[in-house]
C-alpha cells in the first residue's frame, strides 16, 4: 500500500480543512438561533406545505396531506416524477430521526472490469488502494462543510455524502451543497428520491453505534437537518445515468438548496464555512493529490464515521465520447457517493473539483467526474435561482 504523507504534505489539504470551522461550534450555534415556531419555511395554510408546495404536487395530481401521511412512499413508475422542473420535497417534520438516519442504506454505484473495457484505451492504469483514515474528531472543528445527505428511494432509506459549497449570489450565507447526481435522482430509469436532507457534520464525536443508540439527538445531527426545497443534476445524468453508473457517470453530480428543519439561519453560517468549487477541470498532471471525504457504509464501514483518502489521480475512461473521469486509490465504499474531493487553490486552501461517484465491487479506488461548463451551468441555475434568498 503506498504511503500518503508526501501527498498530504503537498496538498496543504489537512490543514486547509483543519481551520474551516470559523463561527461558533454548535453548542453556541443552537442557543444563537433558536428555532422558530413555524420552522424552516412560511406554511400554506391550505396545504399545510412550506410555500407552493402543495401547488406543486396537486399539479402532479397528489393530494398534499396524503403525501404527509405516507403517499410518498408510492413509487407507481408514472407517478415517480422525473423532469428537472418536476422536483418537490416537503418538509415532513420529524421524518429524520436519529434512529431512522442510522439504519440508512448505501446506494453503491459500483462497476465490474467488463464496464470498464470500452474506455481502457484512455484510462490510467488503476491505482494502488490507499487505505482511508477516520478523520479527527469533532467534526465541526476539522471538516466543518462535509456532512451526509438522506434520502428515501423504492429500495427505502438511503445515504449519500455532501459539502457545503459557497454561493456567489449569497456571498457568506450559502445555503447549497454540493453531492452526486445519484444520491438525489435515479437517471434513466426512474425520477428523483424523496425527503431528501442534509446533515452537517454528521455524528460529530465519532460514536459507535452502541452509543448512537442512547445519544441525544444533538450529538448525531449537531447543527440540525436541512431540506433540499430545489435540487439541480446534469441533464446527462438524468437521461442516462443507470444502476452502475452508466453513461452519465461523467456527469454524476448535484447542487441542493436547502433550508432548516427549524431556524431560519443559513447553512454556511450556521456551521461556519463553505467550499468553493471550481470548474475549471484541472488536467491530471497539474494535480500532485487530491483528497476525498465521506461516510462510508458499505462493509466494512457503518457509515456512521467521516474518512478521507489522499492520492494523486488519474484518469478514468468508462466510454468513448465522455469525458475523462478522475481516479483516485481509496477504500472508502458506497456511502461515501456524493462526497467531495478537494485540491489546494492557488491561495493554500481547499476547493471543491469532483465528487465521488463510483467504485469497483472490490472497493480499492474511487472515480469522480471532471467539472467543467456543464457543470458550471448547473450549478449558476441553482445560485441564479435562489439570489439573495
Amino acid at each position: 500500500m503506498r504511503s500518503i504523507r508526501p501527498l498530504l504534505a503537498a496538498t496543504g489539504l489537512v490543514a486547509a480543512l483543519t481551520l474551516t470551522a470559523t463561527a461558533c461550534g454548535p453548542e453556541e450555534d443552537a442557543a444563537a438561533d433558536k428555532p422558530s415556531a413555524t420552522g424552516a419555511a412560511e406554511k400554506d395554510p391550505a396545504a399545510g406545505l412550506p410555500g407552493d408546495l402543495g401547488d406543486a404536487l396537486e399539479k402532479h395530481g397528489v393530494d398534499p396531506e396524503k403525501w404527509k401521511d405516507g403517499e410518498w412512499k408510492n413509487w407507481d413508475k408514472d407517478g415517480w416524477l422525473r423532469k428537472a422542473e418536476d422536483f418537490v420535497n416537503p418538509v415532513i417534520d420529524g421524518l429524520w430521526k436519529p434512529e431512522r438516519m442510522a439504519a440508512a442504506d448505501e446506494p453503491a454505484k459500483t462497476m465490474a472490469a467488463g464496464d470498464l473495457s470500452a474506455g481502457q484505451d484512455v484510462s490510467d492504469p488503476e491505482p494502488a488502494p490507499v487505505r482511508a483514515k477516520p478523520e479527527k474528531t469533532p467534526y465541526h472543528r476539522y471538516a466543518a462543510p462535509v456532512g451526509k445527505v438522506f434520502f428515501d428511494s423504492p429500495k427505502g432509506s438511503m445515504v449519500c455524502s455532501g459539502t457545503v459549497v459557497k454561493d456567489p449570489e449569497n456571498p457568506g450565507k450559502s445555503n447549497l451543497v454540493w453531492t452526486a447526481g445519484h444520491c438525489v435522482h435515479a437517471g434513466a430509469g426512474g425520477g428523483w428520491y424523496r425527503n431528501i436532507v442534509f446533515v452537517p457534520s454528521y455524528n460529530d464525536q465519532g460514536r459507535n453505534a452502541a452509543q448512537l443508540r442512547t445519544a441525544q439527538p444533538q450529538e448525531v445531527a449537531p447543527y440540525g437537518t436541512y431540506w433540499a426545497d430545489w435540487a439541480a443534476s446534469s441533464g446527462e445524468w438524468i437521461s442516462g445515468g443507470g444502476p452502475t453508473g452508466g453513461a452519465g457517470a461523467p456527469y454524476d453530480y448535484a447542487v441542493l438548496h436547502v433550508k432548516p428543519e427549524n431556524g431560519t439561519k443559513s447553512l454556511e453560517e450556521t456551521v461556519g464555512n463553505a467550499l468553493p468549487v471550481s470548474f475549471d477541470a484541472p488536467e491530471i498532471q497539474q494535480i500532485s493529490g487530491m483528497g476525498a471525504w465521506g461516510y462510508p457504509a458499505g462493509p466494512p464501514y457503518d457509515g456512521l464515521l467521516m474518512h478521507q483518502c489522499v492520492d494523486r489521480p488519474g484518469r478514468l475512461s468508462i466510454a468513448p465520447g465522455t469525458p475523462t473521469m478522475y481516479r483516485i486509490g481509496c477504500t472508502m465504499t458506497g456511502g461515501s457517493s456524493g462526497g467531495g474531493w478537494f485540491v489546494a487553490g492557488p491561495d493554500g486552501k481547499s476547493m471543491l473539483v469532483s465528487n465521488t461517484s463510483i467504485g469497483p465491487v472490490t472497493s480499492g479506488w474511487l472515480a469522480g467526474p471532471r467539472l467543467g461548463e456543464d457543470a458550471r451551468r448547473t450549478f449558476a441555475t441553482m445560485s441564479d435561482k435562489f439570489a439573495g434568498q
